[in-house]
């Protein structure tokens, strides 16, 4: 009787225990989705060049070790082979008094994603979801950060919630920043230092 009555029972054990792996799984990758934005946020709000006493420079360097760290964060994730790492400087907008632009963008990953927030976009009340925009003070930027990443899931896809994760988070650059580089011949029209050899991550 008990044999019988522990065959009954076991597929609905496995169906639950197995439900509750993925659940488990899927939201423990949530929340590292949403930490790298977070961290690749802050971490572009810091990086520069500069002393205290003058206005930061970024290059094309800073950015290519910004994204590669969001990578080794990932670990096995396999962040950029199913996902893509977006990063924008937001600023004020010196055409339109009060509105703001997306100065320029970078990118890293192998994930089609279509993001709303292009770079070169002007005239802007601000970025991101309705009711929780985010602007740039005067004089300096701030920093959006977009993570899209494809969930792998343990047992399969169907008992995910979802499989596409978009996860976004912004800061506010710490420093003076140089949002436009003394040296014409050196910077590239957004403001990024070009450094030769050094291929840029653009979208």
């Amino acid at each position: 009787m008990a044999l019988i009555e522990f065959a009954l029972v076991l597929p609905l054990l496995l169906l639950l225990g197995m439900t509750g792996l993925e659940l488990t799984n899927y939201i423990i990758t949530r929340m590292r989705v949403s930490q790298i934005a977070l961290h690749v946020a802050d971490n572009a709000a810091r990086i520069g060049t500069g002393s205290l006493l003058q206005e930061k420079t970024i290059s094309e360097v800073d950015i290519n070790d910004l994204l590669t760290g969001a990578g080794y964060q990932a670990g096995r994730m396999d962040l950029y082979d199913h996902g893509r790492v977006i990063v924008s400087s937001i600023e004020n907008d010196p055409n339109h008094a009060g509105r703001y632009r997306i100065r320029w963008q970078r990118c890293r990953g192998a994930k089609p994603y279509d993001s709303p927030y292009d770079n070169g976009k002007t005239n802007l009340a601000g970025v991101g979801p309705a009711g929780r925009q985010v602007i740039a003070t005067p004089e300096n930027a701030t920093i959006w950060v977009e993570v899209a990443y494809d969930y792998q899931p343990l047992i399969g896809v169907d008992w995910a919630p979802n499989v596409e994760m978009t996860e976004n988070a912004s800061m506010m650059v710490r420093d003076r920043r140089a949002l436009t580089p003394a040296s014409n011949v050196d910077a590239n029209r957004d403001g990024i230092l070009e450094v030769q050899g050094v291929t840029p991550a653009t979208c």
